[in-house]
């Protein structure tokens, strides 16, 4: 069960704060944490259209968006207050939610010829203004839903395209097999969320590794909050500082690594690595990183062969053998993606 893009003990420290002016933030954080959510998987059913008698399938795929509006309740889908066609309307979070759905389907289809989260072009649906002063955004295995923060803390959280494409990535993982939400496989399905949602954004604004900003929710933190986002690729335990939220506590190497009981076996701080891994990697290939680094990830969570238990090197080895069977054992991307996972401490001279 994915638990949202802001992690448990961020909102535990929130919720337990003392400060007289961030009261509300903090009742907020505590009914948020509280908040149940149930999880609901898809099952994919595959539909055809009959043309002149024949079975015929869509040759450019779109999208299929509906947006719903909660209206401060818990209860969705909410009403519909977008769709596909449709205008945009006076609601920005309408618009943006509707617009970040729109971009992850691009992403998945013009890189990866992927037609929407499960590939059999699922409609994608969304709620926004979710719950009262919602600190989260979370996929629940049929819809995007997202609050509208506390306005102290945490803001709206349509406008980040890396929050949007992020939950929705756990679809992809979910459609492709799945990885159990705990311990290291619960770290790397979190890693593999923040992989594709940096990547989208980068495809999306044209960055190549360089002018990208390798972050995850840029814009969610309140301006006076101490920080730049929820976590950073490029260097993670440096995406905020802040005498309410700590110091980001994600490691960048296994030499940090965070053995706890808390967040499903420290699932949000500990993807810090493999993140950074991936990082390193598309670093050293260069250009764009969706093209190359981000297709060996790509490749390697979708060919259905992971165990739903994978662990850090078997994920590892799992890219590895992806990036020689791409591009040959003495490519460029092959030394790149070993000395990534050589660097962070998940694999030694290139095995386990």
């Amino acid at each position: 069960m994915n638990l949202g893009i802001v992690p448990p003990f961020l909102l535990d420290r929130v919720a337990a704060t003392d400060k007289p002016h961030l009261a509300h933030a903090a009742r907020a954080a505590h009914h948020t944490l509280m908040a149940p959510r149930e999880y609901r998987p898809h099952r994919t059913q595959l539909e055809f259209s009959v043309e002149n008698g024949e079975l015929v399938a869509r040759a450019e795929p779109s999208p299929d968006r509906t947006i719903a509006d909660a209206e401060g309740s818990e209860t969705l889908p909410g009403k519909t207050v977008r769709t596909e066609d449709q205008p945009p309307v006076s609601d920005v979070a309408v618009n943006e939610a509707f617009d970040g759905l729109g971009q992850t389907f691009e992403f998945y289809w013009e890189v990866y010829q992927r037609d929407s989260i499960d590939g059999r072009g699922l409609a994608l649906d969304a709620t926004v203004h979710y719950g009262h002063d919602y600190d989260n955004a979370f996929w629940n295995g049929e819809r995007m839903v997202f609050g509208d923060g506390d306005g102290d803390v945490f803001v709206g959280f349509t406008g980040s395209l890396t929050v949007i494409a992020h939950e929705l990535t756990h679809g992809v993982t979910e459609a492709s097999g799945g990885l159990d939400y705990q311990g290291q496989s619960g770290a790397l399905n979190e890693s593999i969320s923040d992989v594709f949602g940096v990547l989208t954004e980068q495809y999306t604004e044209h960055q190549d590794v360089d002018r990208a900003t390798w972050l995850i929710g840029a814009g969610i933190l309140a301006p006076g909050i101490h920080g730049v986002a929820l976590r950073s690729l490029k260097a993670p335990g440096t995406a905020y500082d802040d005498p309410v939220l700590g110091k980001d506590p994600q490691p960048a190497t296994m030499a940090g690594y965070v053995q706890t009981s808390d967040d499903n076996g420290g699932v949000h701080i500990n993807s810090g690595i493999p993140n950074h891994a991936f990082y390193l990697a598309a670093a050293a290939i260069g250009g764009y990183a969706w093209e190359r680094a981000g297709l060996i990830w790509y490749k390697t969570v979708t060919a259905r062969t992971l165990p739903q238990n994978a662990d850090f090197a078997t994920f590892a080895d799992a890219t590895l053998a992806t990036a020689q069977s791409e591009y040959g054992e003495n490519a460029k991307e092959v030394a790149a993606v070993r000395t990534a996972w050589t660097t962070v401490g998940v694999l030694s001279d290139g095995t386990q």
